[in-house]
């Protein structure tokens, strides 16, 4: 084991065509979550690139010739004997022992709690991020962020191989239960779904166990695979359901309805910034904690937006709503009503005054 140790420690790492994030690594030992290729592991080999060589080690736990009770057996005395500062446990498991090092990065697809790490969540790009990767920021960068949504993997992936590199890597990351959740989750996100209806969608299919499938379900949105909105004080309401990132729909299933599409697109942006987010009768979200109503109409007049924001005027005076941001594809308005700030926003413009 010692030899394979010596091997990582000398090896040397790789960023191809790196783009900054927005998560810096902070200085103290954490754990970092995230989906499959979210781009946790170039992040922290970026991180690393940055120390000098002989002070840190990067380990793949998911490499093979890794047997893990050898590893905790010799782990501490290399990291001792080599001075090395930094330790990184890519692919992590609680197999491993957690060794004792200035700085301890675990990384790892399902969320951790490794006493006293703080653990942190590495999304898909947000729009700002993605418009690092674009050669010019114009209306044909948001058309690319639909198309190619938040895996930075894909922006150097041939377009007929991206649907194929998001299957394949879904299908690596979930088991087959939790991979068939996903494919029935694409077909019906934005919808009001529960877990007894994929049962018996996914019943009809194939042979599954009611106990699994609640298994698998939860353990997609513990993941952050998929999101799951309550109805604002309605809590036993269905709720609705969303997938992490858009590029999922685009690779799991083939039929388009752009208003969902649109929808699931600014879920995505507001996750990343808000804690809890709710929806209402005709609210598409409802942001409590800033009396906040977002509205997802990418094609709006102002008379549908009249229309529209006089459908849930009981809403909005029942609950203080302050503010209604309306996203559009491009329209752009400040609106005047007696109850509240009406604003038409293009999407490019909201998602980076968000991530401000």
């Amino acid at each position: 084991m010692t030899d394979l140790l010596e091997k990582f420690y000398r090896q040397d790492l790789h960023t191809v065509a790196y783009q900054e994030r927005k998560f810096v690594p902070p200085p103290h030992s954490f754990v970092l979550c995230g989906v499959t290729l979210s781009g946790k592991t170039a992040l922290i080999k970026r991180y690393l690139l940055q120390k000098r060589k002989s002070t840190y080690l990067y380990i793949d736990c998911s490499d093979i010739r890794i047997d893990p009770a050898a590893f905790n057996k010799h782990i501490g005395d290399f990291c001792l004997e080599n001075a090395i500062g930094i330790i990184v446990l890519d692919n992590y498991t609680s197999e491993f022992s957690v060794p004792d090092a200035k700085q301890v990065i675990l990384v790892t697809r399902t969320p951790m709690h490794v006493p006293p790490f703080k653990q942190y969540t590495l999304f898909p790009l947000d729009f700002e991020e993605f418009l690092a990767y674009e050669r010019r920021y114009d209306e044909s960068a948001l058309n690319d962020f639909l198309q190619l949504g938040g895996f930075a993997v894909l922006h150097k992936t041939p377009a007929e191989e991206r649907a194929l590199v998001l299957q394949r890597s879904l299908s690596l990351a979930l088991s087959e239960t939790e991979f068939d959740v996903m494919v029935l989750a694409a077909r019906l996100h934005t919808q009001k779904v529960s877990a007894f209806m994929l049962y018996e969608r996914l019943r009809s299919q194939r042979k599954i166990s009611k106990d699994m499938l609640y298994r698998s379900y939860e353990s997609l949105i513990s993941q952050g695979y998929l999101y799951t909105l309550a109805k604002y004080g309605h809590p036993r309401a269905v709720k609705k359901l969303y997938l992490c990132d858009i590029a999922l729909r685009n690779a799991l299933h083939f039929q388009k309805h752009f208003g969902r599409l649109f929808e699931n697109l600014v879920l995505s942006e507001l996750v990343k910034h808000y804690g809890e987010i709710f929806y209402g009768e005709q609210v598409d979200f409802y942001l409590h904690e800033s009396n906040r109503v977002v509205l997802c109409m990418p094609f709006s007049t102002r008379d549908i937006l009249f229309k529209r924001i006089e459908n849930i005027e009981a809403f909005i005076v029942t609950h203080g709503v302050k503010k209604v941001d309306v996203i559009t594809m491009s329209s752009e308005a400040h609106l005047q009503h007696p109850f509240v700030e009406v604003e038409m926003i293009p999407f490019s413009a909201w998602a980076l005054s968000e991530g401000e």
